[in-house]
């Protein structure tokens, strides 16, 4: 291991002297925030980055593991959503002396929890839409708006977001998505990373064959 320490995925600052890059496991307090081991955020504060994100809805936020999130990125929850099938947004009983009692949960357009897969790259000031499901390995690009699901080893960006390319063939993200090395422990991640960041995909392809 560098400098002889073991990873842990329990600190909240894992670069040493600098603040504005967190572990956000070991840091959320909100029990529908559910986040996997060694995902970050570039900046000191997660929670945040979740606007709207109201007990009453129910809705959680779930991300993966070894997530890489920039700086300004905002998960927007279903608390967002205001009522679309009757004549005004307003949302009246909200707000205090109105006499308007909440909508039923039929009524609004609630979206559902919004899931994040595992080694996902999301861009700067992108922004996630409630409900959203993003697949393991997608990179979500700079300042999109993602409204739509996206599939596994993905690139989108825009606003709307739309598919820029698959990240590799078919056959390698299948063997990825079978292979599943975010799942494995510290000290075979640890030997993998020559495979992981290994820019020879042809040799990627052969070396993750012969481990499943």
């Amino acid at each position: 291991m560098k400098n002889e320490k073991q990873p842990n995925p329990n600190v909240i600052h894992p670069i040493k002297g600098y603040d504005k890059e967190i572990y956000i496991k070991p840091a959320i307090t909100n029990p529908n925030i559910i986040v996997g081991d060694f995902s970050y955020i570039a900046d000191s504060d997660f929670e945040s980055h979740v606007t709207h994100h109201y007990a009453w809805n129910g809705d959680k936020l779930i991300i993966g593991r070894f997530c890489q999130i920039a700086a300004g990125v905002e998960f927007v929850m279903n608390g967002a959503n205001h009522q679309m099938n009757a004549v005004t947004t307003f949302p009246f009983y909200t707000l205090e002396g109105w006499d308007m009692e909440s909508p039923a949960a039929t009524d609004m357009p609630l979206k559902g929890d919004t899931v994040i897969g595992n080694d996902v790259w999301i861009g700067q000031n992108a922004v996630i839409l409630p409900g959203v499901h993003i697949g393991d390995g997608a990179i979500i690009g700079a300042n999109s708006i993602v409204g739509s699901d996206v599939e596994p080893y993905t690139i989108v960006a825009g606003n709307p977001a739309k598919v820029v390319r698959k990240r590799f063939d078919d056959e390698l993200i299948d063997l990825l998505l079978s292979f599943r090395w975010w799942d494995k422990s510290i000290d075979e991640i640890n030997d993998l990373i020559p495979i992981l960041t290994c820019s020879d995909l042809t040799k990627v392809k052969e070396e993750i064959e012969a481990r499943l």
